[in-house]
């Protein structure tokens, strides 16, 4: 099996995913620390990883793979055989995909760390303007999302089917960062009530933010 190696950061919406995921099929990885306040995902050698500055980061033996989705179905097509993070059906494989890329390409990147701090440092809006500006963009795409998840039968404990996937693996991170920033989600239901189910999971338990003491 091939060595495993994450370049991550402990608060990392998108590192959060992924850690999830290697949880979800019992894979053994390296962690190794990036800490985006210090502005380490910057520096030349993490650029050479990944020309974006950004985590995660999967190290593959010196082939490296940025941007959380495409690390999950690396994971899911390599081991398919440890758990199955889509469906078989193709629908439900793009029910899924349509549900992880509402979170994961919508209402995650307004309201990451470099989109923040241009809103404060080079925009120069206040602390109560940012705040605003970060729960209008988990207002709005949860309203959706909720709606996507109530309205299907498809939708159980998690937001597809009896067992938690790709979609629900970026569900949790994104309550989360809500939770954080004091968004009220009692609009949200169906939200909540998958979030719990996921939280009872070991899985999703060991990747929570509070978990990765050596990342702080």
């Amino acid at each position: 099996m091939q060595e495993l190696n994450l370049y991550d950061y402990f608060r990392s919406s998108a590192s959060y995913r992924v850690r999830i995921a290697l949880n979800l099929k019992k894979l053994s990885y390296q962690q190794i620390p990036v800490n985006l306040l210090k502005s380490e995902q910057r520096g030349a050698f993490h650029k050479q990883r990944n020309p974006q500055a950004a985590v995660p980061v999967l190290d593959l033996e010196g082939d490296f793979i940025p941007q959380s989705l495409a690390i999950c179905e690396y994971l899911e097509e390599s081991y398919p055989e440890r758990y199955r993070l889509l469906p078989d059906d193709l629908l439900a494989r793009a029910r899924v995909r349509g549900l992880s890329q509402l979170i994961a390409c919508d209402i995650h990147p307004l309201n990451n760390l470099r989109v923040l701090r241009y809103l404060k440092a080079t925009l120069e809006i206040s602390e109560e303007e940012k705040l605003q500006w970060y729960r209008h963009w988990i207002y709005e795409g949860f309203e959706a999302l909720e709606a996507m998840l109530a309205e299907s039968e498809l939708s159980s404990d998690f937001c597809h089917g009896d067992q938690p996937g790709l979609a629900d693996l970026c569900l949790v991170p994104q309550v989360y960062n809500a939770q954080r920033f004091e968004v009220d989600l009692s609009p949200y239901p169906m939200i909540q009530r998958i979030h719990a189910a996921c939280q009872t999971i070991p899985a999703f338990m060991e990747a929570a933010p509070e978990k990765q003491r050596d990342l702080f």
